[in-house]
């Protein structure tokens, strides 16, 4: 009998302990592998780098397409004899056209 009250009364003890580490290890669990955890927000964040990288690329490109755009419509002659240039690969007569890599501003 003694035995048996001793048992019931360690087991009453353990259990509330017991169940809260049991749940305090699910929540933290999910809190770093979960859907929305630790490991995610990481990788989320590095895609979201990425992505910033890629629109900063895309956005400096978009500028200097609208500043030769707006040379354009200026009429500046030297990107005009540039663009034919390099389109036609053609000059003046007597002129010889060395193809190369465009410069970028």
């Amino acid at each position: 009998m003694r035995i048996s009250r001793r048992i019931n009364r360690t087991f009453r003890r353990a259990v509330f302990p017991l169940c809260t580490l049991m749940l305090a290890g699910y929540f933290g669990y999910f809190a770093v592998w979960g859907e929305r955890g630790y490991q995610a927000q990481i990788v989320t964040q590095t895609r979201l780098e990425a992505k910033q990288a890629r629109l900063a690329t895309m956005v400096a490109e978009r500028k200097r397409m609208e500043h030769r755009i707006d040379l354009l419509e200026k009429g500046d002659p030297d990107l005009v004899e540039e663009l034919a240039r390099t389109e036609l690969m053609d000059g003046a007569p007597d002129q010889v056209a060395v193809p190369r890599e465009p410069h970028d501003k």
